[in-house]
């Protein structure tokens, strides 16, 4: 059974990460890198300055903004740098200073002897809030590992299931034949994003790559080009390969969905039966056009039921 892991998010993760997104440059406090965020949200410490700590998120990042900057300039400066010495000692993980505001030198000091790490963005405060507390809602994520590959089809995000050798790679490079992406070969990492959404993954090392037997590693984007892989994928539809003997009872008409639940939530699910012959990789492929029309509120199987439903009622004379 997967694990579900939450891994813990450091300052320079968070850094790396996110920096070009967010416009992060480090300007102080680099030795205190390693540092933990502990939450994944964003604080403006405005009362904070004031002295008054009582119900301060000290675990999460620290916003100063225009009206935090133009309150610590309004101080007199040994004041505003005892208030900015308090705060430091609140164990918080870093200070981010929006709209391009310089931070004053005294603070840079106690930073850098505080090993708090200090970022300056040329963001506007409320719009790097935003961006950040997306950011972090992501890092934060629960996160699951699934045995499977994943491909984008026309949207829709396909995770395909099956025991070692049933012929998922093989399956996967028909399918960047014929256009479509890769998303992860063989082991594929989910996050749930805000409590709705499974996001699927690669890890780093393999990302890009694909294990085919007989052939060895290959480079995905080197051979099919660099529209054939996704570094993410929102999952809509999960394929299981299975060997025909192994099913008890084939679904002919697929009026009832099945699920498949990762991390508590269930993605529509679909059992294809391997024998000789059969095309996987353009059943794969019906499967998720179909998908892509219930999505859309065309459900074939319902709607021909519907049509047996009519037919067989008695007609009126």
């Amino acid at each position: 059974m997967s694990r579900v892991t939450v891994a813990p998010i450091t300052v320079e993760r968070f850094y790396l990460n996110h920096a070009e997104k967010l416009h992060l440059k480090l300007i102080a406090g680099g030795g205190g890198l390693s540092r933990k965020i502990l939450e994944g949200s964003v604080n403006r410490p405005g009362l904070a300055l004031a002295e008054f700590f009582q119900y301060f998120a000290n675990k999460r990042v620290q916003v100063i903004g225009g009206a935090e900057s133009q309150y610590l300039k309004s101080l007199d400066p040994a004041v505003a740098r005892q208030r900015l010495a308090g705060l430091l000692q609140q164990k918080i993980p870093c200070l981010v200073f929006a709209r391009n505001i310089n931070p004053p030198p005294s603070l840079l000091e106690l930073c850098d002897r505080a090993q708090v790490p200090v970022f300056r963005t040329k963001l506007l405060t409320m719009r790097f809030i935003n961006a950040a507390t997306i950011a972090l809602e992501m890092e934060f994520a629960p996160q699951v590992s699934e045995h499977g590959s994943m491909v984008d089809i026309l949207g829709i995000g396909v995770l395909v299931r099956g025991e070692s050798g049933i012929g998922k790679s093989e399956s996967v490079l028909a399918l960047l034949e014929r256009g479509y992406s890769l998303v992860s070969d063989d082991i594929t990492r989910f996050r749930l994003f805000e409590g709705r959404e499974l996001i699927g993954t690669s890890a780093e090392t393999t990302r890009y790559h694909m294990e085919v037997r007989g052939i060895g590693i290959i480079n995905v984007p080197a051979i099919f080009g660099v529209v054939s892989v996704r570094s993410e994928k929102r999952l809509d539809l999960v394929v299981t390969l299975m060997e025909w003997t192994q099913i008890e009872e084939v679904d002919r008409t697929g009026i009832t969905q099945q699920a498949y639940t990762i991390l508590g939530i269930g993605a529509p699910h679909v059992i294809i039966p391997v024998r000789p012959g059969r095309d996987l990789a353009r059943l794969i492929e019906v499967a998720a056009l179909d998908q892509k029309l219930k999505s859309l509120g065309h459900n074939a199987a319902q709607e021909f039921n519907q049509r047996l439903i009519e037919r067989m009622r008695p007609t009126s004379n």
